[in-house]
């Protein structure tokens, strides 16, 4: 047996801040890399092809990375409980090392992994986590369970203290020629393009992949839009989000030094409104990890409803309302330009996700999983904990103590897009209309017409009142 260490990548694709692969290199100063492209994962229909792309573009930065430290990373097409042992008994290795996920998929994958290195009798590394600041065995409540509400969960979450950033890998070395050679024979292929998986995506990413370019952004938003983050975040047409979520989503950037960055931040405060808006960010940082603790605690979320209420509702799913939902031509402005800026870049700015979750639940009356699933299907961040709990979060149905929440599209566009800026950007049609046309919404027939854009597939009203009522009926229904 060699002293080889194999790191496995999935959701941390850096060798900053990475938890796993540090304790790799604390046991051997040979550590090599390797991700494996999961068919069960990118021949599903939720794939966006901007998330590939995104994610093949940090793959590539992590290569060049890994050639850097002396190492490489290698690439894998396979089902990785096939793959990750093949490999790692081909070049007899000491070990496997790998970050845990939250997600139902990955632990059973993850089981299934270890049985298979047990039997070759190769070792691994026990659960080890990156992606969050606290493990889900961490934070209970005082019944030693885990918590369906978020203000206790963050009470608890921010009073514990948070591990600083891991050393980054460095001096190491990577696989000899010869080894090189076995990895081949074994299955290592040459990193493919998005467009080799069969994935087009010619629409540009809002945030440049791979972890030199996380890390320039977390230090952009941390000197300067982080101290008006409070008021600045709910106004799709400024920049007042970190736009970090894909570094997220595939681990980038790793958490410990996002909230080092925090604390810095604060250190650098000169006023309590600043400080407000700081701890603002750090309450969404643990939103996102409060939506990983449930899907672990509780991952029948990722199949539907939390609430009974809303476990067998009875959705219209109309075909045609959900493709002009999907397609930006409902006839609500606010609505639709969220939805086309979602088409055009593969990102939709957060306040408009709860605006067309809303509308697709609570006006249209169609299932959330269609539109949880058209979400996944097209953002560059679409990841299944954060989106399933913000869906679950606007139509009601989840871990929630609010019994009922419904979005009016037009007071929330007059209210966070009263010039109509964010409206004229996605749709050029009615640039040239009255700002008070464009976010009431109460724009003409004539007009309508005259410019091409759709009238308004519902009246609000009407279908809010029967929502409530079909809500009413079956909350009483199921007691």
């Amino acid at each position: 047996m060699s002293d080889l260490i194999l790191f496995w990548h999935r959701r941390d694709l850096r060798i900053a801040d990475n938890t796993g692969l540090a304790a790799a290199r604390q046991q051997s100063s040979q550590v090599v890399g390797v991700f494996c492209l999961d068919p069960n994962i990118l021949e599903g229909d939720d794939v966006a092809p901007v998330r590939v792309t995104y994610m093949i573009g940090c793959l590539q930065a992590l290569q060049q990375r890994y050639a850097q430290v002396g190492s490489q990373l290698l690439i894998l097409r396979d089902n990785p409980v096939k793959a990750i042992p093949r490999l790692a008994a081909a070049l007899n290795v000491k070990a496997v090392f790998w970050n845990w996920d939250v997600e139902p998929y990955s632990q059973e994958r993850d089981r299934n992994i270890i049985d298979a290195l047990k039997e070759k009798g190769i070792g691994f590394l026990e659960k080890n986590w990156d992606q969050i600041l606290h493990t889900p065995e961490e934070i209970f409540t005082g019944g030693n369970a885990a918590y369906t509400v978020y203000t206790p969960f963050w009470k608890n979450w921010i009073s514990k203290p948070k591990a600083k950033p891991v050393e980054t890998l460095h001096d190491v070395a990577g696989l000899t020629p010869e080894q090189q050679e076995i990895a081949k024979q074994a299955g290592a292929i040459a990193l493919p393009t998005a467009k080799d998986l069969g994935f087009n995506w010619d629409g540009g990413l809002i945030l440049p992949p791979g972890e030199a370019a996380a890390q320039k952004r977390l230090e952009e938003f941390t000197h300067a839009a982080i101290n008006e983050y409070q008021e600045q975040r709910n106004f799709p047409a400024i920049e007042g989000t970190s736009q970090l979520s894909a570094a997220f989503k595939f681990g980038a950037i790793g958490i410990r030094a996002v909230w080092q960055a925090t604390l810095e931040a604060l250190e650098n405060s000169r006023s309590e409104e600043t400080e407000v808006n700081i701890r603002t960010w750090q309450q969404e940082l643990a939103w996102r990890e409060f939506y990983q603790h449930a899907m672990y605690h509780f991952p029948e979320l990722a199949d539907g409803a939390y609430r009974n209420t809303f476990k067998n509702f009875p959705w219209d799913d109309n075909e045609e309302h959900f493709q002009a939902w999907c397609e930006g031509r409902t006839g609500y402005p606010i609505v639709d330009a969220a939805m086309r800026q979602m088409n055009e870049i593969g990102w939709m700015h957060n306040r408009c996700r709860m605006i067309v979750a809303s509308f697709l639940t609570k006006d249209l009356l169609i299932s959330p999983k269609l539109g949880e699933k058209y979400f996944m299907q097209r953002l560059i961040d679409g990841d299944l904990s954060a989106n399933n709990g913000g869906w679950q979060w606007s139509t009601s149905s989840g871990m929630d103590p609010k019994p009922l929440r419904i979005f009016n599209p037009a007071s929330q566009a007059q209210k966070f897009d009263a010039d109509g800026e964010y409206i004229r950007q996605w749709i050029p049609e009615l640039r040239s209309l009255d700002t008070e046309y464009l976010v009431t919404g109460k724009i003409t027939p004539l007009e309508r017409r005259a410019v091409g854009y759709p009238d308004a597939i519902v009246d609000h009203n009407q279908r809010q009142r029967q929502f409530k009522n079909r809500y009413q009926q079956q909350k009483e229904l199921v007691g």
